[in-house]
Formats: C-alpha cells, structure tokens, sequence
C-alpha cells in the first residue's frame, strides 16, 4: 500500500492553489522554444566558497506569505533550506493563508504593509491595482539569469502592458512536456467496489455512471455500520467552481474557467444555463428526490468531504483529484482497497463524441509569486529564486537525494527503489528534507532535464509503475490501460489554455458579471438539486432569466474571445481596458 502515497502526497502540494473557476493548477506549462535547463550561473563572488555568483553577506530572513492553506514553516529548519542559506544567504518564514483571502489582501492594501514575498492567488489584480509590487525587469536582468533561461519566451506572457514583470509563475516546463499518467484533473470518482461487483463495465454517459452507483447502494445501505452516501459533492466557499465546473466538462470541454471555447470559431461563451447545465441538475434533482443526494451536499465544508470521503461510504462523486489527496490517503491507511476511488471520463451521453478532462500543455500567467514595496534588498530575493531553478536544486526539491531517495541506472536514468518509494511517502521526511516548502509556491520545472530525465518523478515510467499496488492494477489490467490517465481521451490542442488565465482587473465590466453569474449559481443551483420535481422547469426559466439579465454578460464574453484571438496571435497581453 505504501507504493502510492508518494503520488497522492504530490497532490497535497500547493498544487492546492486555488483556481477561479478552475481545476487544477498543475505544472504543465509550455516552454516557449524550449530553452535548455543548463546552469547559467557560472560566475564567482568573493563570499561564496562555491563560485555562485550570489551575495550571502549578511544573512537575511523574509516573511513570505502564501494566499493558500498549508502549514507555516521556516526554510531554515528544512536541509534544502540549510543548503540554500549557505550558498544565498537568505532564508524565508513561510506563512499560509488563514480565513478569507481577499479580506487578508485588502487589509494590506488598506494599510499599506506588506510581506515582503507574496503569492496572492486569484487577489493579485488587488495587489496589481494597489502598486504593491515592484518591478522585476532590472533585478532580473542583473541577478536572475537561470530564471531569464528557464522561462525563456514564456516571459512576455506575464510582461504587463506598461513593459513591467511584476510576478513569477510558478510552473514552467523546460525540455519535453512530459504528461502526468495519474488524474489530478478533475473527473467522476467511483468507488473501486463497484467496478469490480458489476465486472469493470464500460462507462461514458451519467446515467451509466449513476444506474451502477444506485444499484450498489440499494444493495449495500449501509458500509461498514454508517449509512451509505450515493452521491456528493465539493460546494464550500471557494470550491465552488468544482461544481459549477462539472456542465463543462459533462458536455466535453477542458477547464477554460467560466467559459468554453469553440474550435472552430474560437469564439467564446458561458455554459452556465446551456442544456448541458440542465440536463445534470435535472439528473440531480431526479436522485435527490429518490434520497440519492448527500442531502448535506451544499452545507458540508471541506473538512466535511473529506472526512465523508475518507470514511468509505461515500460512492462516487466529481472532484479534481489535488482536492482531496488528504482522504485518499487516509483510505489507504485504513487498508480498505476496495473502498478507494477509481477516476472515470464520464459525458453527458452519447452526443458527446469524447471527453476532454485532461489539461493540454498549458501556460498560467496571471498566477505567481511578487516581491511587495516593503521588502528591502529585493535583489537577495531573485538570487535566491535565482538558485532555486538551477537543475542541480530543481532535482533535490523533486527528487531529492541520489542514494538516498533515488538510485541512477547505467544509462543515468533515475528510478526508485520500493523501499525509497515508502521513505518519500513520508510526510515528516519530505517535511524535513524540504520537498513540500519548495515544490511549489516557487517557480519550478517541470519536462525534462538536459540528461533526459523527467523533473517530476511519477512523468518517469520506473517510478510510476511503482506507485501501483496489485489493487491497481486490477483495474488497471481490466480496462487494459497501464496508466490512469489512459481511460481519459487524449487533450486536443489549445494553444491560449487555460482561458480562466487572463488578467482581469478588479472592478471592470468582466469582473463584475463574473462575480454576479457565480453569486447566481450559488443560489440557484442547491435550489434545484433540492427542488420537488415538480417545481423544477418553473425553477430553471427563474434561474435562466436571472443568469442571463445579469449586467455585462456581452462585455465578459467579448473579453474572452478578444483573449483567445490574441493569444491564438502570440499575444498574451494586450490592451483591451481604457
């Protein structure tokens, strides 16, 4: 059992950063002409006995402070941490968010103090606005060569239209995109039991996926003494967008946020009320009224799921698997295989002619960690990223250390052994080495390296097929896939993916009819999951005028499909607001 935790502890990782109307921000980025990953930095500085050109006199400690759950720490008390004083002399104290982010943001603003690090999440058009960031274009220049290479042509997508840097990605993919043969993506979850009792059936549409689960639990009440949940779902706050999310890809549409892009017009529009919508919380309606609905489904906050999750009652449900790594684990802990969860590509029906669940290579630009006003020596903060993205630190943060968390075949290819699988699965381990304070919330790299090996060790076929126990591969071997990821259809080419990606200023026409169709859907949606049946088509002409009368609907789709044509152009940033 231990073989999988390593995978599903890379799912707890600030790949937890939450996305507006969005799945996962995972790593797969394009690398422009994809610029080698060799060290550039091969000059000498007179306080560094290993020839980096980095200042390490004297020693300073940042506040850096992340807009995403996660657990305080300080990079000292990690050895990554402890390597990287030695050679830049800075160390950083690392605080994650706690409450509301846009609250936290805005008493920054309001009173003028900031960290001296921010990644501020889907707040950063805030902090944008409120000239809270400095400029990154001279310091880059001078002190960050190795991030200069790594982003190579990716850098004019996150260069503002004033000609200012303002902020660093976080993921950025160098050599070959190596794809992820797991499902952090989103998808329909199914409980393993079920596949197995019904002889792992082809599935597609909803009401195949939907007739296995309430067959299964009109046989099985109860599981394990507790009372069996047919079906839930994540709705808190802001996980909303997985629910909101799911019409899209029922109707075979990757995450693009709060729109869906037609290839061949590339034109935009809002899927909110469109027949896919209607067609699911119909479904929902029809199984809630058959009590097949968590009926706490709309109040349940994320402790709530995932502590249902977790419990192995629970037998299907739509999520995007970096959500719920915590319960994932916790299954496997309790030694219950056929209770874990399986990820299926299901669609609204046979209209549909494939799914599109998984992410092609994508870019996210308007994510990324920005040095604030109040941070003196600024120059120290690039050296340290500076450092950080070289390839020898880079296959620390993933790999860690050869000998000890990977061993290297004749051929230089790396692989681990079962025993190194089960040591990177432990979570005090990659604590204390300093994999989970540096795997993300930093610009890191994903592909390739420059001997051919991949950065993230599941993208490498020797690891990956170490992270199946014999309970996979049941499933696995059924299907007659070797890879999760292989149930899903392959992603068609997108080239301005993901479109939720585009900076969008705080209080412009687009913004506003955003947040007004997500208040629209917060309200209506639980509302006709709960309705009699009987009041449900009365219901959804009330929700349809709503969603449709909602100011600047025309602006937000305009502002989309200008976006996707720009981008289609090579233009990531372009004036469009006065």
């Amino acid at each position: 059992m231990f073989k999988k935790k390593s995978l599903l502890l890379l799912l707890l990782i600030g790949l937890l950063v939450f996305f507006v109307a969005c799945g996962d921000d995972s790593d797969d980025t394009t690398g422009g002409d994809e610029p080698g990953t060799e060290d550039v930095t091969d000059g000498t500085d007179e306080g560094d006995e290993d020839g980096l050109p980095y200042t390490t006199d004297p020693e300073m400690e940042y506040h850096y402070f992340v807009g995403a759950t996660g657990t305080e720490v300080n990079t000292l008390d990690t050895e990554l941490g402890q390597k990287f004083k030695e050679e830049t002399g800075v160390s950083f104290q690392i605080e994650f968010l706690v409450g509301d982010l846009m609250e936290r943001l805005g008493t920054m603003v309001a009173g003028g103090t900031y960290p001296d690090v921010v990644t501020p999440d889907h707040g950063i058009e805030m902090l944008l606005d409120a000239g809270a960031l400095i400029p990154l274009n001279d310091l880059l220049e001078e002190h960050g060569p190795n991030i200069l290479e790594v982003y190579g042509d990716n850098i004019d997508r996150f260069t503002m239209t004033d000609g200012n840097i303002y902020y660093l990605p976080f993921g950025i993919t160098v050599g070959e995109h190596v794809p992820d043969p797991n499902i952090n993506q989103g998808a329909f979850w199914i409980q393993r039991d079920i596949l197995i009792q019904n002889d792992f059936p082809e599935l597609h549409g909803i009401e195949e996926y939907f007739d296995l689960i309430t067959a299964y639990a009109d046989e099985n009440p109860e599981i394990d003494g507790m009372t069996t949940i047919p079906f839930t779902g994540l709705t808190y706050d802001t996980n909303w967008f997985t629910f909101s999310n799911i019409p899209n890809h029922l109707a075979g549409f990757p995450n693009d946020g709060g729109v869906q892009i037609d290839m061949e017009t590339y034109e935009a529009d809002v899927y909110g009320d469109s027949d896919a919508a209607y067609q699911w919380l119909k479904k929902l309606n029809e199984l809630n009224a058959d009590g097949y609905v968590d009926r706490e489904m709309f109040v349940s906050n994320m402790d709530d799921f995932l502590s249902k999750i977790s419990s192995g009652r629970v037998l299907g449900f739509f999520a995007y698997g970096w959500q719920f790594g915590q319960a994932r684990i916790a299954l496997e802990d309790a030694g219950v295989p056929e209770r874990e969860f399986v990820p299926l590509p299901i669609v609204l029906d046979d209209t549909v002619e494939k799914d599109q669940y998984l992410d092609p290579p994508s870019f996210v630009q308007n994510r990324g960690l920005g040095i604030s006003v109040n941070a003196e020596s600024p120059e120290r903060i690039i050296q340290f990223i500076d450092n950080l993205v070289r390839e020898e630190n880079q296959t620390l943060v993933k790999w860690g250390e050869a000998g000890r968390h990977y061993e290297i075949d004749e051929d230089g290819m790396f692989y681990r052994t079962e025993e190194q699988v089960e040591l990177v699965s432990d979570q005090d381990e990659r604590d204390a080495f300093g994999m989970t304070a540096f795997e993300w919330n930093w610009p890191v790299l994903s592909g390739t390296m420059s001997d051919g090996n991949s950065f993230n060790p599941n993208g490498q076929p020797a690891v990956a097929a170490l992270e199946y126990d014999e309970d996979d591969w049941q499933i696995l071997d059924a299907y007659g896939v070797e890879t999760y990821s292989q149930l899903f259809a392959e992603p068609d080419e997108r080239p301005w993916f993901p479109a939720w990606s585009a900076n969008i200023p705080q209080g412009s026409e687009p913004n506003l009819f955003e947040a007004r169709a997500e208040e629209v859907t917060q309200n209506y949606y639980p509302r006709l999951v709960l309705a009699a049946p009987g009041e449900f088509e009365a219901l959804w002409e009330e929700f349809q005028t709503a969603y449709r009368s909602a100011d600047y609907i025309d602006e937000y789709l305009d502002f989309f499909t200008t976006t996707i044509q720009e981008r289609m152009n090579g233009n990531w940033q372009f004036e469009y607001f006065d």
